[in-house]
């Protein structure tokens, strides 16, 4: 009786390519189509642990910790200055789901800046806000308004 070998199943190509294009771990900078990148650590192709991501369209930047594809723990958003090119702080403190949540500090432009309590993007809990002319309002806010305990100095 003849021995016939039965050739192996051949995998389609694109399956290896699928495997090698998994993203798990420490990466070096990934490219999205649209221009933007990403350099840092990844789990289950989504950005999580330590990372920087650049936005081509607006130049911004943040540097700080990623959970699950979304900004989580602590990290610093700038935005590069139109007529200098240079980047300037917009925001540093604490994210959860994207948005800014816990302590942090946000400067905007003219020189004013808020230190203080966030809760889902939003100036809530106890802050300070310095504002241009030199007052400074310290108390309690509440959907980024000052609301309930407070003093400004003039």
């Amino acid at each position: 009786m003849p021995l016939v070998k039965v050739p192996a199943p051949v995998e389609p190509l694109w399956h290896e390519w699928d495997r090698k294009a998994q993203k798990s771990g420490l990466r070096h900078t990934v490219y999205a189509v649209n221009g933007d990148q990403y350099t840092g650590e990844w789990r289950d192709n989504l950005k999580h642990g330590k990372g920087t991501q650049l936005w081509k369209r607006t130049g911004a930047i943040y540097k700080g910790d990623w959970k699950f594809g979304k900004r989580d723990g602590y990290g610093s958003y700038s935005v590069p200055d139109p007529v200098t090119k240079e980047y300037k702080k917009v925001y540093t403190g604490w994210w959860k789901n994207d948005k800014k949540c816990g302590y942090g500090t946000t400067f905007y432009p003219g020189g004013e800046y808020y230190e203080g309590e966030w809760s889902g993007g939003q100036r809530s809990g106890w802050g300070r806000m310095y504002y241009r002319d030199g007052s400074i309002y310290e108390g309690q806010w509440l959907r980024d308004r000052p609301c309930g305990q407070g003093m400004l100095r003039l």
